[in-house]
C-alpha cells in the first residue's frame, strides 16, 4: 500500500516547456512526489505514493485552471492514464478492508491480511467496522 510507483513521461521538456517543468516539478515536492529525468535521456518520471501523486495532479489541474493554459494538459493526461493502472493503491487501507468485507461477509482474517498486507490488529478493527455498519 505504501510502495512508491513510477511513472514515465517521455519527452516532456519538448512538449510543455522548461518553464512548465520547473513549476511542476515545485509542486511535486509540495506532495512528497519527485519530478526528475531518466538519468541523462530526455525522458522524465514522477515518483511517490500513488495517492501523493493523485494529489500532485489535482493541484496541477488546479493551476492550469487559474492560470488559463494548457501547459499541463500532457502531464495530466499521462499521470491520469497510469493512476488507472494502480487504482487499488488509491484507496486508504481501511476502507478497502471495509469494502472487502462487505463484498464477502465469510472471509477470514487471514485473507484480508494476506490480500491488503495488513496487521491483523487492522483486520480485526475492519470487521469491527464493516459490523457496526
Amino acid at each position: 500500500m505504501k510502495q512508491d510507483i513510477t511513472i514515465s513521461l517521455p519527452s516532456l521538456i519538448h512538449r510543455i516547456g522548461r518553464e512548465a517543468v520547473k513549476q511542476a516539478q515545485t509542486l511535486a515536492q509540495q506532495f512528497n512526489c519527485e519530478l526528475k529525468r531518466v538519468r541523462r535521456s530526455r525522458n522524465w518520471g514522477v515518483t511517490g505514493e500513488a495517492i501523493s501523486i493523485q494529489s500532485f495532479c489535482q493541484q496541477l489541474k488546479i493551476v492550469q485552471i487559474g492560470s488559463g493554459g494548457s501547459e499541463f494538459t500532457y502531464l495530466i493526461r499521462k499521470i491520469d492514464a497510469a493512476l488507472l493502472s494502480h487504482a487499488d493503491k488509491l484507496e486508504p487501507l481501511e476502507a478497502k478492508l471495509v469494502r472487502l468485507i462487505r463484498e464477502d461477509p465469510n472471509i477470514t482474517l487471514a485473507e484480508l491480511m494476506h490480500m491488503t498486507e495488513c496487521t491483523q490488529a487492522e483486520a480485526r478493527a475492519a470487521r469491527f467496522d464493516a459490523d457496526t455498519w
